[in-house]
């Protein structure tokens, strides 16, 4: 009996054991331990974001609006090359990014070694990386493919990549611009164009849009946009609400659609809830009057009722909005540099494109934040999203 009683105690302890082992099994299996490396970036980028954001003068923030040309940043006629003149100016505003024009290439090392002093510039003197940005949507608007002085393959029409139906060449073509924007130091295109062409009298859209059909731009936009960014360029969809239903060109100065809201949302906005849908980093608002949905003659990109009521609260959107360039006709012609930058922001503007006089529109934003017009919050509510932006890059 003793033995008996010892052998079942002895099987008790090794079932017993092997429970305890099995449980804990399945306990490491729940609950695995904790990578340290994983750890170490368990911060969410939100809270990075608050304490960059919390370091920041009002000056530094301000000057993160703007994307300008390297000639308004430094006063040069002419930037083809980045030193010391470069690297003051980005002391003293060190600006959200840069856009770059054909006159800026002389050729490939040129190019790239400009790019690439202007971004060791801002790694030492600026608190955030540059948006180092072009206008390459393919077609007749490519900075740098259409460049005499760069090797750089052509890419054909819009129009002609939407006539095939193959999303897979939309992609495609999102993809080998970027590889070469990568190549040169580019981080940020103004492209795709999303507009569809609802309006055959359109002029100034024409051939950039890849479909008269809202589904098929929409769709084709979305997937040259995922080419860029799945090669690492942010990409900007252009230029809401629709400027494919407008007659004239905001280059030169009025244009404008007579179509209700409800036409819009039924067509022409169809190519950016597309967009949105897919997460769009960016999207441009064009210089379009819209007097059947504003009531007035009021440009999109300086109007509330188009940027904050349609397209962040009926929309939906959260993310990053920029203006077109605000030297075009149809702003100069109705407002100075800092006037249409106050506006801007007012309508709900993350970001500011160009405007006619870079200094008269950012002391009118400083001043219009000093004397109560714009509150630092509505800044700062932009420039955070600027930030998280930036850390990405």
């Amino acid at each position: 009996m003793k033995l008996k009683a010892i052998a079942v105690l002895i099987c008790a302890v090794i079932i017993g054991a092997a429970a305890f082992t099995i449980i804990n099994i399945k306990d490491d299996k729940a609950v695995p331990e904790p990578d340290e490396n994983e750890t170490a970036e368990e911060e969410p980028i939100d809270a990075r974001a608050d304490e960059i954001l919390s370091s920041m003068t009002l000056e530094e923030k301000i000057n993160q609006l703007f994307i300008i040309t390297p000639e308004a940043l430094t006063g040069i006629g002419q930037a083809t090359a980045a030193g010391d003149t470069t690297r003051s100016a980005l002391e003293e505003h060190p600006v959200g990014g840069l856009i770059y024009f054909t006159q800026n290439f002389v050729d490939e090392a040129q190019t790239k070694e400009m790019i690439t002093n202007t971004k060791k510039f801002a790694d030492e003197v600026c608190k955030l990386p540059l948006f180092i940005s072009v206008d390459e949507e393919g077609g007749t608007v490519a900075r740098l493919g259409n460049s005499e002085s760069l090797n750089l393959p052509k890419i054909e029409d819009m129009s002609v990549i939407g006539q095939s139906r193959d999303m897979q060449k939309a992609y495609e073509t999102g993809s080998k611009i970027a590889k070469y924007l990568k190549d040169y130091g580019f981080n940020m295109d103004f492209a795709p164009v999303a507009d569809a062409l609802t309006n055959p009298q359109n002029e100034v859209i024409g051939t950039r849009s890849f479909s008269a059909d809202p589904t098929t731009a929409g769709n084709m936009a979305v997937q040259l946009s995922k080419g860029l960014n799945d090669n690492g360029i942010i990409s900007c969809y252009k230029h809401f609400p629709g400027h494919g239903a407008t007659l004239g060109d905001t280059h030169e100065g009025f244009a404008y659609t007579d179509k209700s809201l409800d036409e819009l949302m039924a067509r022409d906005i169809i190519p950016f809830k597309t967009a949105i849908e897919n997460n769009a980093d960016f999207i441009m608002v064009g210089h379009i009057s819209l007097p059947n949905v504003t009531g007035d003659n009021t440009p999109a990109s300086v109007s509330p009722v188009i940027i904050t009521d349609i397209l962040k609260n009926k929309l939906g959107y959260k993310n990053l909005i920029i203006t077109d360039a605000l030297n075009m006709g149809a702003l100069t012609e109705l407002y100075s540099s800092d006037e249409a930058a106050v506006r801007a922001i007012n309508a709900g503007a993350d970001m500011l494109l160009m405007p006619q006089d870079f200094a008269l529109a950012y002391n009118g934003v400083l001043d219009a934040v000093n004397n109560g017009s714009i509150t630092e919050e509505r800044i700062n509510a932009s420039v955070k999203k600027i930030i998280m932006k930036k850390l990405e890059l």
